[in-house]
């Protein structure tokens, strides 16, 4: 029942999708509306902000290069009064601007071409981490947060955007390992020692393995993976958010 009212909370959402590509905000508009929601649609960061005071918006999903007003200075001017979600819509070589975007206030970012079911999934959770934000009631030396994905070590339950995850022990502590220490890079040898307590001789498609099965669990698109990184020739890390 939980399920079903949720779902339909989710079909009286509000979501402003700006882009100066006509043909992009109609075909996002088109994929959204299929999953019931209500969109609005910019093409510029100056009515994006118009259409934001206008409208009950819950989620803008913002293209980076626009002419008047880019999505980092519109981004920079919502944050001055609102903390509704925001994704970043960006073309592969606006990484720099992704990244900044990220640190001025953006929740989110989906890369160009997009497939537009992980965009929806994008969506999706981060309009569940928005709603369930102040809900956590845990000693806070017990809790382990990047981003969305968060770890309670006293229930040993972890959780990415609200939803639970389930873990096999070894999982779980890996995991565990890289997000008490997120930002910083373990090796595979590191990992193993760490977690299985003993030298790490020919453990790289152990650990590998491990690897991919959290990432599958923890990430919404593996292939481009949010949290769980690899750092080529050195090991993995879990990115700061």
């Amino acid at each position: 029942m939980v399920y079903l009212n949720y779902q339909k909370e989710l079909t009286m959402t509000n979501i402003l999708v700006c882009d100066d590509d006509k043909e992009i905000v109609d075909a996002i508009e088109i994929y959204l509306n299929q999953e019931g929601f209500q969109v609005f649609k910019a093409y510029d960061g100056e009515q994006a902000i118009k259409m934001l005071k206008e409208q009950n918006v819950q989620l803008l999903i913002i293209d980076i290069m626009m002419p008047k007003l880019d999505g980092i200075h519109a981004t920079l001017k919502i944050r001055e009064y609102s903390s509704i979600p925001i994704i970043f819509l960006s073309a592969k070589s606006e990484d720099t601007d992704k990244i900044l975007g990220l640190n001025i206030g953006a929740d989110d970012y989906v890369t160009k071409p997009f497939n537009p079911l992980e965009l929806v999934a994008r969506v999706k959770s981060n309009l569940r981490r928005y709603t369930q934000l102040g809900n956590l009631n845990v000693d806070n030396n017990a809790l382990f947060k990047a981003g969305g994905l968060c770890i309670n070590d006293e229930t040993k339950e972890v959780t990415v955007d609200g939803e639970s995850v389930k873990l096999t022990p070894i999982e779980y502590n890996i995991l565990l390992l890289l997000v008490k220490n997120q930002g910083k890079v373990f090796s595979i040898d590191q990992i193993y020692e760490n977690i299985w307590n003993e030298e790490a001789i020919g453990a790289d498609n152990t650990v590998a393995v491990h690897i991919r099965h959290i990432r599958k669990k923890i990430e919404i698109n593996p292939k481009e993976p949010r949290y769980l990184k690899v750092v080529w020739g050195v090991g993995y890390k879990i990115e700061k958010q």
